[in-house]
């Protein structure tokens, strides 16, 4: 009888140790004392302009694995990572997803001289050392300009990092930007026609323009579900227009803000720590790009999602978030092997 009962207290316990060796008492176990706020936090950034505070929330606790999300863009939101919500607790992995600032539920000085690289590669830092992430722990995870801006980060900052991931994001600007052009030319010729048209008379905010761009090229290559996620339309709405066409230009078909020429590609061996790409069939992005991205690195792995666009974390999620979880699992347990 005595054994019996211990074995019973063993079962219990096992049923609720997460396999990651946090019970769920432990993960959602709050991380601040005094009033809870849900993990949201206000985080306080030091600029040349002045001091301000930037949009944080954490989901969860796990000592080993804590996941930060830098949004694309440049100037949405953290709101299109939302899914991630649905997976990664489950998982026990720690998520914190954050607004950067001028975006919108950060706090917007509306200073462009603060929309460049050199400033939000400062800006994580900055994030990652309130949080008290370090290399013990540290995955970050950047989509598309938030890949770009894991791209850059890691190549300053990867001795705190613990795995990267880059996910629907080239390492250049124009080998994108060509990309761009092969997906262009799949379009009919009357249509291409019509673009020329508003574009050459730079009506990139005409009505028109934009229903076309939305209907003929973002629904076939941006999400390809046939009914848009509510959190993917609340990014779009929340965008913050000044910033995107500062940094990245008018459209996507038209490259050309502070960022027009970006390009890591010769410096992608540099990286050291474990990185993942994550590509995807209809995407703006170059799969093929991704994947040779990841030959680059020195310790590199691969995600194909033959069924995702450049939201293939929404319309490709059997692909996506097994990769992504084995991914960061495998640099956790010491299992990860490049290729």
């Amino acid at each position: 009888m005595r054994n019996f009962i211990i074995l019973l207290i063993v079962l219990f316990a096992a049923c609720n140790q997460h396999p990651q060796g946090v019970n769920y008492q432990q993960y959602f176990l709050p991380h601040d004392s005094g009033v809870q706020t849900g993990g949201v936090k206000m985080v306080e950034i030091i600029t040349p302009k002045g001091k301000f505070h930037v949009w944080t929330k954490r989901i969860g606790n796990n000592p080993k694995m804590k996941l930060l999300l830098l949004h694309g863009g440049p100037g949405a939101t953290h709101e299109f990572f939302e899914c991630f919500e649905s997976v990664m607790p489950q998982e026990g992995i720690e998520l914190i997803e954050y607004d950067q600032l001028e975006s919108y539920y950060s706090e917007q000085p509306n200073d462009s001289s603060l929309w460049t690289m050199e400033h939000y590669v400062e800006e994580v830092e900055q994030v990652r050392q309130a949080l008290q992430l370090d290399s013990t722990n540290f995955y970050l995870l950047g989509h598309s300009w938030g890949g770009m801006l894991a791209i850059d980060y890691a190549l300053k900052y990867q001795q705190h990092i613990k795995g990267l991931i880059i996910s629907d994001m080239m390492s250049s600007i124009t080998s994108y930007a060509a990309y761009n052009k092969v997906l262009r030319a799949q379009m009919r010729k009357s249509l291409v026609d019509s673009l020329e048209t508003y574009e050459n008379n730079n009506q990139y905010g005409d009505s028109t323009y934009q229903a076309l761009v939305m209907n003929e090229y973002y629904r076939k290559h941006i999400c390809v579900l046939p009914e848009w996620p509510e959190a993917v339309n609340r990014t779009f709405k929340h965008l913050n227009g000044a910033v995107y066409v500062t940094m990245q230009g008018p459209s996507e078909f038209k490259p050309g803000g502070r960022l027009i020429n970006w390009d890591r590609s010769g410096d992608l061996p540099k990286i050291k720590v474990p990185t993942l790409t994550i590509g995807a069939k209809f995407d703006t992005m170059d799969p093929e790009h991704m994947k040779w991205m990841s030959t680059q690195v020195q310790n590199g792995s691969n995600v194909y999602c033959p069924e995702g666009s450049h939201f293939s974390c929404w319309d490709d999620q059997k692909h996506y978030f097994p990769g992504l979880i084995a991914f960061i699992k495998g640099v956790d347990q010491g299992t990860f092997r490049k290729g």
